[in-house]
């Protein structure tokens, strides 16, 4: 049985995706979860798929449960819907959001088609990470990597000290330097007068 090979980017860095390779007999629910886990997302909020064309443009939709919403054409459930049956083109492409409050949305494109399963492995199956995995909850984890990522590119540790810059209050004033300054603050101190 041959395997399908997505690529799921994050809509707001396509620098950030991940690879999975899923069979075409498998529902949207196992691809669904393969997603959340490949993000290090949870399981805790509603999501939804849409079949899309080659501009992203948003068609049926394929929803995790059954919410009476209004639409124009009746959406497919995850849990019953096959991956290859939403398959029409040799890369296809799906819009996946998870989250309606946060409205995290992925790119899915078909990339590759397998003609033959491994045996010995269980699908869905992530295959390849790139870029850093969004915080979901907050941008915490997000801005502390990139201020490690900063630190190491523009050395901002204590290396830059030693190039004329010191410390606040540092005791190697001079008696001179001292002088020079309590008469400063004396001159100051007439002048408020």
């Amino acid at each position: 049985m041959p395997v399908l090979k997505f690529r799921v980017y994050w809509e707001e860095d396509e620098s950030v995706y991940r690879d999975i390779v899923i069979k075409p007999a498998q529902s949207f629910l196992q691809f669904h979860q393969s997603i959340l886990q490949a993000f290090e997302f949870d399981s805790k909020h509603n999501a939804t798929f849409f079949r899309s064309n080659d501009n992203w443009a948003r068609g049926r939709e394929i929803i995790f449960e059954n919410d009476n919403a209004p639409r124009k054409v009746a959406p497919l459930l995850m849990v019953e819907t096959a991956i290859g049956l939403e398959v029409k083109t040799p890369n296809q492409k799906f819009i996946y959001v998870y989250d309606f409050a946060k409205h995290w949305t992925f790119l899915v494109e078909l990339i590759a088609v397998s003609k033959e399963e491994d045996a010995k492995k269980v699908y869905p199956l992530l295959v390849r990470k790139e870029g850093l995995a969004p915080s979901q909850y907050g941008t915490k984890g997000l801005v502390n990597d990139k201020l490690v990522e900063m630190e190491e590119k523009y050395d901002l540790n204590r290396e830059g000290l030693d190039e004329g810059f010191g410390e606040e209050g540092e005791e190697n004033d001079t008696e001179e330097d001292t002088e020079d300054s309590e008469d400063a603050q004396q001159q100051a101190g007439l002048d408020d007068f």
